[in-house]
C-alpha cells in the first residue's frame, strides 16, 4: 500500500505549531497514515520552514504540505511581504486560480473572497470567480470526498437574496447570471440561497458544500460547528495543501493543553 509523504512546516516558533505537530505525530493512528517530513523554522516567524517546504515541493519529493499557523504581521514586519499562506503558496507555483475551502463537521465551505475588508467584497464579486469556485469545489468534492453528483449551493451577498434588487442588486446582476452559465456543465450547483438558510440546508446533509461571499459569511457559521476541528483546504495548487482552522494561540503556547 502506497504511503504519501507528506511535508508538515511547524509555523510560528512562538505558537502552538511545534506541540500541535509533535502531540499528532505521537499517535499511532496518525502516524501510520503517510511518511511525515518535519521542517521546523530556523527563524522566528515560522517563513523559512515555508520556503523550504516549496522547495521540495517543487522538486516533486513530496505529496502534499501540512502548514502549521503563522503570524502574518510578524512575518510582514521581518521584511517580507506575506498576505498569507494561501496567497503565497499560489504565487511561487504561479497558480492562478485557487480558493480557501474549510472543512468542519457535516460542512465544507468555499469563499470566493479571502481577507479583504468588508467594504470591498461587493466589488470583488465577479462572474468569473463565482465560476472559478464552483470549479474548484467541484472537483474537490469528486477527487478529495468522492462525491460522484455535488450538491453545490451558491450563497447571496445580501439579505433575502437582494429582494429581487430592492436591497441590493448583486444577484440579479452578477450572482445569477454565473448560475446560470456554470449549471450548464455543473448541474449540482443551486443558489442564489440566502444567507440565513444555506448554511441550515448543508448542516442537514441537503447540500454537500456552500460557496461564501466572503469570509466571515463562510466561517463563521464553520467555526460555530467545528471550532477546535476545522480545516483548510487549498484549491488550485499542484499539490495537497492543509492547514488547521486556527491561530498561533500565543496564549496557551507551551502549556500543554494545546
Amino acid at each position: 500500500m502506497y504511503k504519501p509523504n507528506i511535508i508538515i512546516t511547524t509555523g510560528d516558533t512562538k505558537g502552538i505549531g511545534p506541540e500541535v505537530t509533535k502531540k499528532a505525530l505521537e499517535d499511532p493512528k496518525i502516524k501510520r497514515l503517510a511518511n511525515f517530513f518535519v521542517i521546523a523554522a530556523n527563524d522566528k516567524t515560522g517563513f523559512s520552514a515555508i520556503e523550504k517546504a516549496v522547495e521540495i515541493l517543487k522538486k516533486d519529493k513530496a505529496d502534499a504540505l501540512v502548514t502549521a499557523p503563522v503570524n502574518k504581521e510578524k512575518i510582514n514586519k521581518s521584511g517580507v511581504s506575506f498576505q498569507g499562506h494561501t496567497e503565497y503558496l499560489a504565487k511561487v507555483t504561479n497558480t492562478k486560480i485557487f480558493a480557501m475551502m474549510l472543512c468542519g463537521g457535516p460542512l465544507k465551505v468555499t469563499t470566493v473572497t479571502r481577507h479583504l475588508p468588508l467594504k470591498k467584497v461587493p466589488g470583488a464579486i465577479t462572474q468569473e470567480r463565482l465560476i472559478d469556485a464552483v470549479i474548484l469545489t467541484d472537483l474537490a468534492l469528486k477527487s478529495y470526498f468522492g462525491l460522484k453528483n455535488p450538491r453545490i449551493g451558491m450563497c447571496a451577498l445580501n439579505p433575502h437574496c437582494g429582494e429581487g434588487g430592492k436591497i441590493g442588486r448583486e444577484e440579479q446582476d452578477v450572482i445569477i447570471p454565473a448560475i446560470k452559465k456554470i449549471k450548464r456543465y455543473i448541474p449540482g450547483v443551486q443558489g442564489p440561497i440566502s444567507g440565513d438558510v444555506i448554511f441550515y440546508m448543508a448542516h442537514h446533509g441537503k447540500l454537500d458544500a456552500v460557496i461564501s461571499m466572503y469570509h466571515d459569511q463562510g466561517l463563521g457559521p464553520l467555526k460555530m460547528v467545528a471550532f477546535e476541528k476545522g480545516v483548510n483546504v487549498t484549491l488550485g495548487l499542484p499539490f495537497i495543501r492543509t492547514s488547521p482552522d486556527h491561530g498561533t494561540a500565543y496564549d496557551i503556547a507551551g502549556k500543554g493543553i494545546a
